[in-house]
């Protein structure tokens, strides 16, 4: 199969250009060795190499001889090899030596030192519409962070043609697949993780009910503020299985040790009044497809569910801008406070500018939407904050332009690096 280029594909390079290691992190199947294998001009098969637990323990250097870089994919599976790459990388002292690819972080008990100075890190996620050819990427992230206006761009998206990219998700194994044959992929995903994958992660057995369950609540509470104790109490009046709150955080830990889900961290600021700021993140999976196949939904469900597919669309549009600010320096956070205002997503860089977006599935809330970001900016403490460098509303069935108070409302169909 012709390798799709990914957009992490530049930081990879620059990375490994940098360091003697790079580390590349992401959850299972988003392609995290297809790119390492890119640059690797060997490779070590961790998980699947018989020789690899024969010598871990009697003569590991020998797992670390080969040309270079040399891929050591999936190699959480022995933690051991951490410290033996970090020495190799000490002796060498040479760059691009090695990547190393996994679907799982060790637990904190397995005691590694740190790779400062020797490994860089590069966060992988499923492949966003950009990627995928569904976007056209006009509009630029970049050029939001230096407050460049729109002009008016591409054709309105379908509302059907959305939910069916949501229903088949970024997974590159996905690429030519209907929503048919991708949903049952993706359940499929869902009930390995279940079963298999949630006790092979730290050798601990937990049980498939509940994990299912527990993936239920998550999904159906993607894109919202919401605690433990309230998906527990989810899991209880919805699922009607009894769980505990310390086996709910047990699970979720295990869930992001997978990198299946991926939180998103509220925006720490400063305003001008005294309601309080919310410090909960709002939950999303690593795919919002993997929310959709975890409740068995459809095409036809979704459709008929426009308030539950606006949730399912915010989520895909925050994993966007987690790939598109990646690869501009930048995170993604959300804002709310105790008088209810709230900003779906802040996008920050490393120096402190910033952009905030509002997420519409469809252009009815666009002024709605605006009066939103209007507010939000009337009470920061500018004293303390910087301006944002654009206020934007994303939307997936209206078109790209500026409107004449300066707010960018953008297609996700536009969107891009």
């Amino acid at each position: 199969m012709i390798y799709k280029e990914r957009i992490s594909d530049k930081e990879l390079k620059r990375k490994l250009n940098a360091s003697g290691g790079v580390l590349i992190k992401g959850a299972k199947a988003c392609g995290k060795t297809e790119s390492a294998k890119q640059l690797a001009k060997s490779v070590l098969n961790v998980d699947r190499d018989e020789q690899v637990e024969a010598l871990i323990n009697t003569a590991p250097k020998r797992l670390l001889f080969g040309n270079t870089p040399r891929l050591i994919d999936e190699w959480q599976a022995q933690p051991k090899l951490w410290d033996y790459i970090r020495h190799e990388i000490d002796d060498r002292q040479e760059k691009a030596q090695f990547i190393l690819t996994g679907s799982a972080n060790p637990e904190e008990s397995v005691k590694m030192h740190s790779g400062a100075g020797r490994f860089t890190i590069v966060e992988m996620r499923t492949m966003s519409w950009q990627e995928l050819g569904f976007s056209t990427g006009k509009v630029s992230l970049a050029k939001l962070f230096e407050g460049e206006k729109i002009d008016i761009y591409d054709s309105p998206t379908d509302l059907e043609f959305i939910i069916n990219k949501i229903v088949i998700g970024g997974f590159p194994t996905l690429l030519n697949k209907n929503a048919t044959q991708a949903a049952d992929l993706n359940r499929a995903y869902v009930e390995l993780l279940a079963q298999v994958d949630m006790s092979r992660v730290s050798d601990v057995k937990r049980d498939p009910v509940k994990v299912r369950c527990l993936l239920r609540s998550l999904a159906r509470n993607t894109s919202t503020l919401v605690d433990i104790s309230a998906l527990e109490i989810d899991i209880r009046e919805k699922e009607n299985v009894g769980i505990t709150r310390p086996t709910v955080y047990d699970y979720l830990d295990a869930l992001n040790r997978l990198m299946i889900v991926e939180d998103q961290t509220a925006w720490n600021t400063h305003i001008r009044s005294s309601y309080a700021l919310r410090k909960s993140p709002k939950r999303h999976f690593t795919d919002v497809s993997l929310a959709v196949a975890a409740l068995g939904a459809d095409e036809n469900s979704l459709l008929n569910d426009l308030k539950f597919s606006g949730f399912l669309f915010e989520s895909l549009v925050t994993h966007e801008l987690r790939v598109y600010g990646q690869a501009n320096d930048a995170n993604v956070y959300h804002y709310r406070d105790s008088s209810g205002l709230e900003v779906d997503a802040i996008v920050q860089k490393y120096n402190g500018d910033w952009c905030a977006f509002e997420i519409k599935l469809g252009t009815g809330q666009v002024d709605e939407a605006a009066s939103t970001l209007n507010k939000f900016v009337s009470i920061l403490d500018t004293q303390k904050i910087k301006q944002p460098k654009s206020l934007n509303i994303i939307t997936g069935t209206g078109i790209s332009y500026t409107r004449q108070d300066g707010i960018n409302v953008i297609s996700l169909a536009s969107l891009g690096i």
